[in-house]
């Protein structure tokens, strides 16, 4: 058999595809290929952005000290929405880990899950994470109920939703940098 380029390409389609059918290789393989495919998100148009319809929301710190919403207004806030068993979640998270240790004492970083306690510190132990992992002790704020996983949102001093993401994204991106820079300057 002959090794050329289409050859080459055809194994390599062949054995990524055999590696998402082993259970214990495909979360590794979903998170790889996500992570390859995450771009930087975008800036939600001003016209299109919602505000934050309130500020009520008790949160229970899980490495962290338990926190009230209120205490986030008038402040830039990124709030993401996680859990450890899903792939996408897990590909974002270095660059997510790589911003907070940047910008972790001028923004507020709320990563809110709904796992047990013992479940989180045993994962961001395991993957070396250090920023605050929050569960939610009451309803979360409008517009930012029943969304699937990964979710961000990127908020302004005033309460409008700057970013809006869902899915994974690379996080740690000069435009995301940038963004935050110019919140921070108002």
């Amino acid at each position: 058999m002959k090794f050329n380029k289409k050859n080459i390409s055809n194994a390599i389609f062949v054995i990524i595809l055999i590696l998402f059918f082993i259970p214990n290789t495909r979360g590794m393989m979903q998170i790889f290929l996500t992570r390859i495919f995450s771009f930087s998100p975008g800036v939600v148009s001003v016209e299109e952005r919602k505000q934050v319809a309130s500020y009520d929301w008790k949160l229970h710190g899980v490495n962290t000290e338990s926190i009230d919403f209120n205490t986030a207004k008038d402040k830039v806030v990124l709030i993401n929405y996680w859990a450890t068993w899903c792939p996408p979640c897990i590909a974002e998270m270095p660059s997510l880990q790589e911003l907070y240790n940047d910008y972790g004492e001028k923004v507020v970083f709320l990563f809110v899950t709904n796992e047990v306690d013992e479940d989180i510190s045993k994962f961001m132990d395991a993957k070396k994470f250090n920023y605050p992992v929050y569960r939610s002790l009451s309803a979360r704020p409008e517009p930012m109920v029943n969304n699937p996983i990964p979710q961000t949102y990127l908020i302004d001093k005033k309460g409008n939703i700057i970013i809006d993401k869902t899915n994974a994204a690379n996080w740690n991106s000069d435009k995301v940098r940038s963004t935050l820079d110019e919140l921070l300057a108002e």
